[in-house]
């Protein structure tokens, strides 16, 4: 039974952690937090607190990946508010312990905010242009891991992150003078994310980077009202006269490459 190591059990590591549970992995599976290790525990996961830090990691790092092939890192930079943080040094921290353990390939969890916001149809092979502290650093934590020649790791770089108990209508709604009505929507929904994860450690496609993004961009101000609407709530108001656009994702390779149907392709 092969054994997967995923490094931030949150709002899309834990479901990951069941959907491989349910294939047939062995899963082990790391918290910050000390009361939902015995939620992690009473699923099946094996269960380790690990907290990573810009000098140091905290909790048992070595046996969290032993005898693990495969490595998922799920933890977004923390670059709001008081506590920010270094999160280039966080993953500086962590290769050595992926250097000397048994896995073999990583899964680094990314976001399309690593191309910026231009007025283009954005593939894989685009110049990357972060134009948020955010961004910036994710693109250093790609290159450190995909340049370690001790592992392979695939980049999976995810849009805006949406699920039956996460949209940003409910942010929205009733809210006035929202700017940029006809910017497509760069969304995927957690059922997919998870659905591209398995079918990337199903096909061995390592050492790829792939925009993670489902094909379906109407103008946020055609998105956002109509489900508004859907969930009878109060109808955002856009500012129609601050449009500046943005950015178009494809997610071509991702179908193409891994043959991937998107589960929730209307969102």
């Amino acid at each position: 039974m092969t054994q997967i190591s995923i490094l931030g059990c949150g709002w899309l590591g834990l479901p990951l952690a069941k959907a491989l549970l349910k294939n047939e992995f062995s899963v082990k599976g790391s918290t910050t937090s000390n009361e939902k290790l015995s939620v992690l525990k009473n699923l099946g996961i094996q269960a380790f607190q690990i907290e990573l830090s810009e000098t140091k990691n905290q909790g048992e790092v070595d046996s969290f990946l032993k005898n693990s092939k495969i490595l998922i890192i799920d933890i977004p930079p923390k670059l709001r508010g008081s506590e920010k943080e270094n999160f280039v040094s966080k993953i500086k921290n962590l290769i050595p312990f992926i250097e000397k353990s048994s896995v073999e390939n990583v899964i680094f969890i990314s976001s399309t905010s690593v191309y910026g916001e231009d007025n283009l149809i954005i593939t894989e092979e685009t110049e990357l242009n972060p134009n948020t502290e955010s961004g910036k650093q994710l693109v250093q934590a790609e290159q450190l891991l995909q340049s370690n020649s001790s592992f392979k790791t695939t980049i999976l770089r995810f849009g805006g992150l949406i699920g039956e108990d996460r949209h940003p209508i409910k942010f929205l709604a009733g809210r006035k003078n929202i700017e940029n009505p006809y910017a497509p929507i760069n969304l995927i929904h957690q059922d997919d994310c998870i659905g591209i994860i398995l079918k990337i450690i199903e096909s061995n496609s390592w050492n790829e980077t792939f925009n993670a993004v489902t094909p379906f961009h109407p103008t946020r101000k055609e998105y956002y009202t109509q489900k508004a609407i859907d969930l009878k709530l109060d109808l955002p108001e856009f500012n129609v006269e601050n449009s500046i656009l943005g950015k178009t994702i494809s997610s071509l390779k991702i179908e193409n490459l891994l043959k991937y149907s998107f589960i929730k392709p209307n969102l």
